[in-house]
């Protein structure tokens, strides 16, 4: 398990729901440092994302949300940026949690999508209450809270009619026993959740304390309805 602690555009932002967040700091990530395709090719080469299996394309996409919330002054840890690619096998390490800052990987690691998402691969999504599927889209971390899995941290959806009803489906990180290399021998897949991207238990608290209270959390899948409606890039 990798587990490291060494560490534009403006769009037109019709799907944005924003939350009244109070004094937000202010990022000290330079914007000019991944401005343009090089400089972008050169950071996803800096952080080695192609030997972790994420392709530079997701991670492109995922810089585009980062940078209309960055622009919005949305986050309170701007330096922070995690992707959960549901793309890949959930049999694969396909979350990814970076130092922007500091241009380093700090966590990758496993995640659950939920089990009406499908079985070994994540194929559908929703935003409804009950439909114990994941939700695609960008989302900002909040608060958090001892629940029915220990430590948990709340998730703002911030992408209207995609992802705004996380906090409503209670739509959380928190770690759970069916997201671990015993689990996969034991039945050929990670176990699922009921919508929430789940992690390791032994790498939830540090996860949590790491990406609470403001930073961008990125749920990727090719999905044609998704990128029809988002405006984050």
């Amino acid at each position: 398990m990798r587990y490291f602690f060494s560490k534009k555009r403006h769009l037109a932002l019709p799907f944005l729901l924003f939350f009244a967040t109070p004094s937000f700091s202010k990022a000290k990530v330079s914007k000019a440092a991944i401005g343009s395709i090089a400089e972008k090719k050169s950071l996803y080469n800096q952080l080695n994302l192609a030997a972790l299996g994420l392709k530079q394309e997701i991670f492109e996409k995922a810089l585009a949300g980062w940078d209309v919330l960055y622009c919005h002054q949305s986050l309170q840890k701007a330096g922070l940026l995690s992707i959960a690619d549901m793309s890949q096998s959930s049999n694969s390490k396909r979350l990814y949690i970076i130092d922007m800052e500091k241009k380093i990987v700090l966590f990758n690691t496993y995640v659950a999508h939920g089990r009406n998402s499908g079985e070994e691969f994540a194929k559908s999504f929703a935003n409804k209450a009950n439909s114990f599927k994941s939700s695609l889209g960008f989302y900002i971390t909040g608060d958090t809270y001892q629940g029915a899995h220990g430590l948990s941290l709340r998730l703002k959806g911030i992408e209207k009619g995609i992802n705004d009803g996380a906090e409503q489906r209670g739509i959380v990180i928190h770690g759970a026993p069916y997201v671990s290399e015993s689990f996969i021998k034991q039945c050929g897949r990670l176990g699922r959740s009921q919508g929430c991207p789940a992690v390791p238990q032994e790498l939830c608290t540090p996860i949590v304390n790491h990406i609470k209270q403001g930073s961008c959390f990125y749920m990727y899948y090719p999905d044609k309805n998704y990128f029809k409606h988002t405006s984050m890039g």
